[in-house]
């Protein structure tokens, strides 16, 4: 069997992932299972977010015999708070301002399950993001963009919110997703090569 003959499954619509995976040349399906994303209270976010990550691989690798999956879960935490997904147009310009000129931490949770043989791996990276201080015109320009809805912390830093951030120290791609090279490091555990 070639080392990348195994069917690659991403449990995730989020197209900023499966973009990440392309472009590390991954031919892969996309399946997706619903699952419950409450976490308890306590738990250190980095757990939360394997967690999470672990639960959205299981749903899918649960119907399958074969194939590995790769789940993964992105949450943002500032001064110990986890930020979601903005409700609405509001809640989205208070979290930009509180993130405004302060440093925060972006964790993605990944899982990686190969389905015939039972193996699963769970981890997590955290990428430490500084914004530059932002006027309330800035951030509400930003807002009208649409941009931030359907982000964790409100803003995406592949797109019009690199311009939010000062700098970051950590992986830039866990910040989009997906942090590739550990990514990389744990499917090779797996028999998938992405240099070979």
């Amino acid at each position: 069997m070639e080392p990348n003959s195994k069917k690659l499954i991403l449990a995730s619509a989020s197209p900023r992932r499966q973009e990440l995976l392309r472009q590390v040349g991954l031919s892969f399906e996309v399946m997706v299972n619903p699952v419950d994303e409450t976490v308890l209270p306590g738990i250190p976010p980095t757990e939360a977010a394997a967690e999470l990550a672990y639960r959205k691989a299981m749903a899918v690798a649960a119907r399958l015999s074969e194939g590995i999956v790769i789940g993964a879960d992105t949450i943002v935490v500032h001064r110990g708070e986890i930020l979601g997904k903005p409700v609405d147009i509001d809640a989205a310009i208070n979290t930009l301002k509180s993130l405004s000129g302060t440093d925060h931490l972006v964790i993605t949770g990944f899982s990686v399950i190969d389905c015939a043989a039972g193996r699963l791996l769970k981890a997590s990276e955290i990428t430490q993001v500084f914004f530059r201080r932002l006027s309330d015109a800035q951030i509400e320009a930003y807002v009208r963009s649409g941009e931030p809805m359907d982000k964790a912390g409100s803003y995406g830093i592949q797109g019009l919110g690199a311009v939010l951030v000062d700098r970051i120290v950590g992986c830039y791609f866990n910040v989009v997703g997906l942090p590739l090279s550990s990514l990389a490091e744990a499917l090779r555990q797996f028999g998938i090569e992405i240099l070979q």
